[in-house]
């Protein structure tokens, strides 16, 4: 089956490059339709590529395909396919999970390991794609697919669903004229004339359509196919009635902050992104993930509100937009050590993990940046806030990581101009209020994060624990360099005070009366975020006194206590927390722990340390 004519010369195999211009618009972050068709279509010659690599391996395995045809046969019926309707196989290779699929099932083959389902299941799934695509060129064919836990995908098309059968087997899916069956063997399903719909037996793949101003987004809702997960099949999770209302209002609302605030993109957008996964709500939290090889997809949690999801959509268009890039320019060496602090993660992260997010987040910090500036929209506040808060986190980590070894010269050419477009952000006023709350939450994340995956020096704990019993001041200590932080965390975390702060900004009126909803939270967080900082201060030593080992607590009250007072003790405990604690444990097992930890802290006083958010 040949590839898009128009990349093809006689003989060769299409060849797909990125010119300067292109590489800088999309590390501008304002890559334009041309550069995101470039990337949609090296994405889908190497889907291509991977089609043909695991028909190649599942046919010198007969094993491998279980009771199924010979995988020949799925590529026979995608060649006629080819020859009469070729548009029907650009829209299978643009399918985000038919490259969610082929990665997975090719480390399965290469590993020759199984996976989620029995291998046959996985590779079968070849035959599934090839009659989605004869289906949509109106072929008249017969293909055997598999079927798990009575479902059986046609990707990009709908579901079947048989009441009776075995966890793995086998259905025929048959086309006659405009008759579509699926039988298998104790039941047939005929789906409805247009598939979208649903019927006795079927689920319709549904699709959504924002509009703003010319602008059109037109998304498949996905709650169907097995590979639209990040990471293993799942079975299908269809969307109640007024789920999808939902996520269909929340989209289109979405969409026109989009489109006002970040219009380059918006025209960007609809060439790169045609799926989203829904999840379910989580109470003041946001999930989203996307895979590098399902560019044109994410997975989202529905948000409360439409400036979230708009976030949300950007953060993973990026994502989506730099995943595309990285298969056709390498960025940084392959180095799996963790080893970076960031603030939109709990443990440290590998340079591959923070190169995408320093990209994911410039964008959500331009929107943020843009909404703000809008006095219209009733986002105003909160993306004030969020603005100041992810042009900081970026920068940041954005610093650290443009010094790594481990860069190549088009990654270090990538965050130029990363930082070219971020750092006069820096200095753009943000209302006083919002921009004390931002660097009050991110000092909080990156003490958090000090505490639950650094170590200090067994020796400087020794010595300070044995000054403390001897009633002796603190020896010196010179430079305290900070250790390689480990990936395993002493101690939970959670965002309590995080998703506090937003509530506060986002519903001052009835911040009192639903802070106890955030999950986590404690009366002590919410003196803190309410800016009452002794009564918080207290709160912490008691929280400490019932658990010594807590983070949250421990920092929370170097929160407190930098607020309230001028001492060392909460700087101390905002900058080396792990040895404050760390300290405090070997004294509470001698039986000699001071009768507050901030005691300890103040005793600690000021310390010269290599703290900083970045790489140990």
């Amino acid at each position: 089956m040949p590839a898009r004519q128009e990349h093809v010369t006689r003989g060769e195999l299409p060849v797909h490059r990125i010119g300067t211009a292109d590489f800088d618009a999309i590390a501008n972050g304002t890559g334009d339709i041309g550069a995101m068709r470039l990337l949609r279509e090296a994405e889908r010659s190497r889907r291509l590529l991977l089609l043909r690599a695991i028909t190649d391996l599942v046919a010198k395995d007969p094993a491998a395909r279980g009771p199924l045809a010979p995988p020949d046969d799925a590529w026979d019926l995608l060649t006629r396919v080819q020859n009469s309707a070729p548009e029907a196989v650009d829209l299978l290779l643009g399918h985000p999970y038919t490259g969610t699929w082929a990665g997975y099932t090719i480390r399965l083959l290469r590993k020759q390991i199984t996976g989620v389902c029995p291998l046959w299941v996985h590779t079968g799934h070849l035959h599934a794609l090839a009659a989605a695509a004869a289906i949509r060129a109106g072929l008249d064919f017969t293909a055997t697919i598999p079927v798990w836990a009575g479902t059986a995908m046609l990707p990009g098309l709908g579901l079947a669903r048989f009441r009776a059968g075995t966890e793995w087997m086998v259905a025929e899916v048959r086309r006659t004229g405009a008759v579509l069956e699926l039988d298998n063997g104790r039941e047939i399903v005929r789906a409805p004339a247009d598939p979208a719909t649903d019927g006795p037996g079927w689920w319709g793949l549904r699709q959504v359509t924002a509009v703003s101003g010319d602008r059109v987004l037109s998304l498949r809702l996905d709650d169907l196919d097995p590979y639209r997960g990040s990471f293993e099949p799942v079975l299908p999770q269809r969307l109640p009635a007024d789920e999808r209302e939902n996520w269909t209002r929340l989209l289109d609302d979405a969409w026109r902050l989009i489109v006002r605030c970040l219009p380059d993109t918006a025209d960007a957008f609809p060439v790169g992104f045609s799926s989203l996964v829904p999840r379910p709500m989580q109470p003041f939290r946001i999930t989203s993930a996307s895979s590098g090889e399902a560019f044109g997809s994410a997975v989202i949690s529905r948000p409360a509100d439409a400036a979230s999801l708009a976030a949300s959509l950007v953060h993973e268009f990026q994502h989506n937009r730099l995943s595309g890039l990285m298969h056709l320019r390498q960025m940084h060496g392959d180095d799996p050590a963790e080893r970076f602090y960031t603030a939109w993660r709990d443990d440290p992260r590998p340079i591959g993990g923070v190169f995408q997010g320093v990209y994911a987040f410039f964008g959500v910090t331009a929107f943020w940046r843009a909404l703000a500036r809008f006095d219209d929209e009733p986002f105003q506040r909160i993306a004030e806030f969020e603005f100041a808060y992810w042009r900081q986190a970026v920068w940041q980590v954005l610093e650290v990581l443009r010094a790594d070894p481990g860069l190549t010269i088009d990654g270090r050419r990538f965050l130029r101009r990363i930082a070219e477009q971020l750092g006069p952000w820096l200095r753009e006023p943000v209302p006083t209020p919002q921009a004390a709350a931002a660097s009050t939450a991110l000092l909080d994340h990156y003490a958090g994060w000090r505490l639950r995956h650094l170590r200090p020096d067994p020796l400087v704990v020794r010595a300070l624990a044995e000054a403390w019993s001897a009633g002796r001041p603190r020896p010196a200590l010179g430079f305290l360099p900070d250790a390689d932080p480990t990936p395993v965390p002493d101690g939970p975390w959670h965002h309590a005070r995080l998703d506090l702060t937003r509530l506060a900004l986002n519903d001052p009126a009835g911040f009192a009366r639903h802070w106890p909803e955030v999950p986590g939270a404690t009366t002590a967080d919410f003196a803190g975020v309410s800016g009452r900082f002794a009564e918080a201060a207290e709160g912490y030593r008691a929280e400490l006194s019932a658990d010594p080992d807590s983070p949250t607590a421990w920092t929370g009250l170097g929160l407190a206590l930098s607020r309230s007072g001028t001492g060392p003790a909460g700087s101390v405990l905002l900058h080396q927390p792990e040895l404050v604690r760390a300290v405090y444990r070997r004294l509470a097992a001698g039986g000699t722990a001071p009768d507050t930890p901030d005691e300890l802290a103040g005793w600690l006083g000021w310390l010269r340390t290599g703290t900083r958010p970045a790489r140990s």
